[in-house]
């Protein structure tokens, strides 16, 4: 089939990818250049919290991430990358003060699916034999079975693959404000344009994300590790060469401008008392994204005729991307 991508953000790679392996000629269109730096996709810290997301998710989140988890291998080695995904389990913690709201998060977890009974208490020893970066904490939890696909590798290497590609043809910077108007010169369009689809999704709207990327050559975390705080719960998030992504911020705005003052001093204060070899940490960049998100903050797909849409992947990106993109691909069966 002859097959229009209308968005190369995350979602609309994996579709090409699945498309690709199922021998279809291909035609993308999007806003953005072929690295995708502006998308949602490329600022993501990548993180496959299967569990971790329970807490204000539903339990749908977590049976798609299992899923998507399995298929993730599978699409990195696609495009040469089957080292950019890491699933060694992470780390949830807290400060002696909040560990009140540990033990209720952990609870609230292991509330909602039979798999969560296999996240393990710490102790100070325990925390030390796998991390021993963090050996300042007493307390922690670790759970298996999540991890992270390093986004910005996949970002650039499904642009070098799919740009490349002898079955594709890629319209770089260009706005599709009308997907329907694609429908009849394609044999199938699928819309990927997150919140560029604002005019076709009621109640779409935009979650900012802000993120730090820090150097420190001090701190030898390995693996995605998670402090909670009565405010926040800020994520540490390992990248090579002793990187380190650094978020937390969820807040109901389609602004992207750059980083507030109070959210640079939450974030930096908060890493910092994690970890003292943070204060000598290198800023390298911070960026801020917005994620297209509906009311339920649950993905959806819509299939019209000729066209289906899919959209509202919310902060689960990419946990969620591989499976939403099988489940809408069942309408070409």
């Amino acid at each position: 089939m002859n097959i229009a991508i209308a968005g190369v953000g995350l979602v609309g790679r994996v579709l090409a990818l699945n498309l690709l392996q199922k021998g279809h000629t291909l035609t993308l269109f999007d806003e953005d250049t072929a690295y995708g730096d502006a998308s949602a996709g490329f600022t993501a810290a990548g993180m496959l919290a299967l569990f971790a997301e329970l807490e204000t998710a539903e339990s749908s989140i977590f049976a798609r991430g299992k899923h998507s988890i399995y298929l993730w291998p599978f699409l990195l080695e696609q495009v040469g990358i089957r080292d950019a995904f890491q699933l060694e389990g992470s780390i949830i913690t807290a400060h002696p003060q909040d560990l009140s709201e540990l033990d209720h998060f952990i609870e609230t977890l292991q509330s909602k699916v039979p798999e969560a009974s296999t996240i393990k208490t710490l102790n100070k020893e325990e925390i030390m034999a796998l991390e021993p970066d963090l050996e300042q904490h007493n307390k922690a939890f670790y759970i298996p079975c999540e991890g992270q696909v390093d986004a910005q590798r996949f970002m650039k290497a499904t642009s070098d693959f799919l740009f490349h590609h002898p079955s594709i043809t890629w319209h770089q910077e260009t706005k599709i404000d009308k997907v329907k108007d694609l429908v009849k010169n394609y044999d199938w369009v699928f819309d990927a344009r997150g919140l560029g689809a604002g005019k076709d999704f009621e109640n779409l709207r935009g979650v900012r994300g802000e993120v730090f990327w820090l150097e420190a050559p001090e701190v030898k975390i390995t693996r995605p590790t998670r402090m909670l705080h009565p405010r926040y719960k800020i994520y540490i998030v390992p990248r090579p060469n002793n990187m380190y992504i650094i978020g937390a911020t969820e807040i109901e705005s389609e602004d992207k401008s750059p980083m507030s003052v109070r959210s640079s001093l939450e974030l930096l204060s908060a890493v910092y008392s994690m970890h003292s070899g943070f204060a000598e940490a290198r800023i390298i960049k911070c960026a801020t994204n917005c994620r297209p998100t509906l009311k339920d903050n649950l993905p959806q797909i819509i299939h019209e005729e000729k066209l289906t849409r899919i959209n509202g992947l919310y902060r689960h990106g990419y946990l969620l991307a591989p499976a939403v993109v099988e489940e809408a691909l069942e309408v070409l069966s």
